[in-house]
C-alpha cells in the first residue's frame, strides 16, 4: 500500500460480517469469466437497468487501470467469500 493512499475507518467484525460476497459468472462481456461480488447492497437503476449487486474491481480507487478481483481456480457459482 502506497504511502498516499489514506486507510478507512476501523470496521469491527460485525460491521464486515454484514456484507455477503460471493462468487459470481460473468455470462456477457467475458463468457464465463468468473469475479466476486457483493450481493446485499441495495439495489440501484444505472444505465437503464437494475443492478443488485457489485463487482470488486482492484485499482480504480486509486486511478489505475481496473482489473476484477477473481478466484484462483474455478468454483462454484454463489461460493461465499471470507
Amino acid at each position: 500500500m502506497s504511502q498516499k493512499t489514506l486507510v478507512k475507518p476501523i470496521i469491527s467484525l460485525g460491521d464486515l460480517e454484514k456484507l455477503d460476497i460471493r462468487v459470481g459468472t460473468i455470462e456477457k462481456v467475458e463468457e464465463g469469466k468468473q469475479a466476486l461480488f457483493v450481493v446485499n447492497l441495495e439495489p440501484k437503476r444505472m444505465m437503464g437497468e437494475v443492478s443488485e449487486g457489485m463487482l470488486f474491481d482492484i485499482g480504480h480507487a486509486d486511478g489505475l487501470t481496473p482489473v476484477l478481483a477473481v478466484p484462483e481456480k474455478p468454483v462454484p457459482a454463489g461460493t461465499r467469500a471470507e
